[in-house]
């Protein structure tokens, strides 16, 4: 892998909680803050396009996310995203020939002491750098098929369907 091109959508894993109102905005990306103290051996870009709940990302978002990959040199891509709708992002982003492109998320922020947000972003590391061309989703310790896993809600975890 020459250098890995991190595309970052917002999600829960860079959102800042606000305890007085019980409130939440989407703060900065916060992979490149945890690459950074993990000291990574590779060269990474971060390419912020939005700061949205996954909920309220539209079809043009996706189209806007597919466009920039798509347009990106680089054949190694790892997306952060909203737990929610990662799947719905993963489908539309199967149209890029020729990258291996990994989306991950977070449960919970990671700002949030025993976030899953590191593990996440670990394994789809490791899955970006080791898995042929296509998309895949790297949550809950496992490598996922975008046509093949649910984020089942009330579980709070992804599962095949």
């Amino acid at each position: 892998m020459e250098e890995l091109l991190i595309v970052t959508t917002g999600g829960t894993i860079d959102k800042i909680y606000f305890d007085d109102k019980s409130d939440y905005q989407i703060g900065e990306p916060q992979i490149g803050r945890i690459l950074e103290e993990l000291g990574v051996a590779f060269r990474y870009t971060v390419i912020p396009i939005l700061r949205k709940d996954s909920l309220h990302i539209t079809d043009a978002d996706r189209e806007l996310v597919r466009a920039t990959i798509a347009a990106q040199p680089g054949g190694h891509v790892l997306v952060t995203h909203g737990t929610d709708t990662m799947v719905e992002t993963a489908r539309v982003l199967e149209s890029i020939p020729d990258k291996t492109i990994v989306l991950t998320g977070a449960l919970n922020p990671a700002r949030f002491r025993g976030s899953d947000a590191e593990f996440n972003i670990g394994c789809a590391v490791g899955a970006v750098q080791s898995l042929p061309p296509g998309v895949y989703i790297a949550m809950n310790g496992r490598i996922w098929n975008p046509e093949r896993v649910r984020k089942n809600v009330s579980a709070n975890r992804f599962e095949a369907c």
